[in-house]
């Protein structure tokens, strides 16, 4: 049934020990620069002094697609279980510096010794801030999980002879989350598409996806980023065409005239590659220099150390979690690789299974017991059945019997709840189908709707309709669509109207003598999760 045989790997995955010491470093005190030292900038581009066609280029706010990626660290099942936080450990994490004048910020990097260069402009700046600013909880938890990782990271970059600095990638690519999942299917710590994944030999199937195994994605990642300098010659080309691959890297360099400076290519690169390398140079920043910005590392507060046993047979989790006592989301967190619960091993070709340290010996002694415990339910006549049970974001449900799949592209405006309407089908279906949480959706987001199959056809126009039309459709105008937005009820306040990527410590610096916790107390908010796009927040006016 398995080998009897442990695979030892302590914290293993993204399991931080609770009482892992957290690397340190003397803090630094920074003696006062003078302009002479801005004349670092001869060799690192600052502000506007980039320009294409006689514009400047660099002042592009790219933060958004790198903020998503943080917040979705949050929503975790790890994170939201091991991660606490205590009022006064809040209360002094609000203290912080802000507003250093770039001679600090060029200084730093200057005295960071590595082989990438870290360049200096305002796009740069502008991520340094969201580091050490607006997302300074985040940032934490990821210091606290890179005390796993880094030495996984750094062990496997110095076996392909590469820069260990590299190991600073993930944070921008996935914020840590072994179980990052983006806009456009890219997978993982290190964001395999699966093309890419596939020609690096990683195994992607119904039940496996070994983008999300950290051990094997990041041996993968290691040699494509080698395969990529050998190419290029160039880390900062490098990087950006692990990013966007190297055909678009290619164009940008054709387009700007075989020019092979990342900065004199920028603008021609896609937008989000073009805050890429500058995510990269904060992210090497932040981790330097967090102390210095008061930032804290966070470590889980339950221990959870793990080990490794190796199975040659099918073996569902929910048949773990009934016989040994455990949370099925803890499985899940655990063993990140397998898609549908299911643990396919077979005799010929084993698996893994990832389990606290404390329910290793439980495993062996009741082995049979695991295995057998409603066996003919999960794998009737010992075959491999196809599930369809959502297991957390990656899901992709079977076809439906009698129904055809099409594809609705999500357009401005648009809600769970009107889609399901223009389709006639239920808003918890179309959830279910697609794995939508809170009713959050993304424009140019790719929704898979069942629709009767002699129906596919009158189906298929509601993707290129006016939301006019398709309202009308179902027998409704636009104006009945939503509800009037309500004005403000009292006078004495402001209202500031929550946007994309805001946090409670952001909105609060926009106005002069405002706190985070006034916010909160004046909105009946506990969190940053309470907010969503769209809300008004009463904001009180100062005299």
């Amino acid at each position: 049934m398995m080998k009897r045989k442990i695979v030892k790997l302590t914290l293993i995955l993204w399991f931080v020990a609770a009482y892992a010491e957290v690397s340190s470093q003397p803090m630094n005190t920074l003696a006062a620069l003078t302009t002479d030292s801005l004349l670092f900038t001869d060799t690192i581009p600052v502000a506007d002094s980039l320009l294409l066609d006689g514009e400047p280029v660099l002042n592009d706010d790219l933060n958004e697609f790198f903020s998503e990626k943080m917040d979705s660290l949050v929503h975790t099942w790890y994170i939201e279980h091991a991660f606490k936080y205590d009022s006064t450990e809040i209360n002094f994490a609000e203290t912080f510096p802000v507003n250093l004048p770039d001679s600090v910020y060029i200084q730093r990097l200057k005295d960071t010794e590595q082989v990438i260069d870290l360049s200096y402009n305002e796009v740069v700046k502008n991520f340094i801030k969201m580091y050490t600013e607006r997302k300074r909880n985040l940032v934490e938890i990821m210091l606290g999980l890179s005390n796993y990782y880094f030495p996984v990271f750094e062990e496997t970059l110095d076996k392909y002879d590469l820069p260990l600095e590299l190991k600073y990638l993930p944070i921008i690519e996935s914020a840590l989350n072994p179980k990052a999942l983006s806009r456009v299917g890219a997978n993982g710590l290190w964001q395999f598409m699966y093309g890419t994944g596939k020609n690096m030999k990683l195994e992607i199937n119904s039940f496996v996806d070994e983008r999300r195994d950290p051990l094997k994605s990041t041996d993968a990642a290691a040699r494509y980023l080698k395969q990529l300098y050998d190419t290029y010659g160039d880390w900062h080309l490098a990087i950006a065409a692990y990013n966007c691959g190297p055909g678009n890297v290619n164009r940008a360099i054709k387009r700007s005239g075989d020019k092979t400076n990342y900065w004199e290519i920028y603008n021609r690169l896609p937008r989000e590659t073009r805050g890429y390398v500058p995510a990269y140079i904060a992210a090497t920043y932040v981790m330097t220099y967090y102390m210095e910005h008061n930032l804290i590392p966070r470590v889980p507060d339950m221990s959870l150390f793990a080990d490794t046993l190796i199975i040659n047979q099918y073996l569902h989790f929910d048949q773990v979690a009934a016989t040994l006592g455990m949370d099925k989301e803890e499985l899940r967190a655990m063993n990140p690789m397998y898609r549908r619960d299911i643990i396919p091993a077979k005799k010929d070709k084993p698996y893994p299974i990832i389990l606290p340290q404390n329910k290793i010996m439980e495993f062996i002694s009741k082995d049979s017991l695991v295995f057998a415990w409603e066996r003919d339910k999960y794998f009737p006549d010992n075959t491999l059945v196809t599930p369809a049970e959502n297991t957390g974001n990656y899901f992709t449900p079977g076809d439906i019997k009698g129904k055809a799949k099409i594809f609705y592209t999500v357009k401005s405006g648009d809600n769970p709840g009107y889609i399901a309407s223009w389709y006639k089908v239920r808003t918890s279906d179309l959830n279910y189908w697609n794995n939508i949480n809170r009713n959050m959706i993304r424009v140019g987001q790719k929704l898979v709707v069942y629709v009767p199959e002699g129906q596919k056809e009158k189906y298929e126009k509601v993707n290129s309709m006016s939301f006019a039309d398709k309202q009308a459709m179902i027998g409704k105008s636009v104006a009945s669509a939503g509800a009037a937005k309500p004005e403000p009820l009292d006078a004495s306040y402001e209202y500031y109207t929550v946007k994309k990527g805001d946090t409670l410590m952001e909105i609060a610096q926009r106005y002069a003598g405002i706190t985070s916790n006034e916010i909160m107390q004046l909105n009946n908010l506990s969190s940053d999760r309470n907010l969503y796009i769209g809300q008004k927040l009463k904001i009180k006016k100062k005299s």
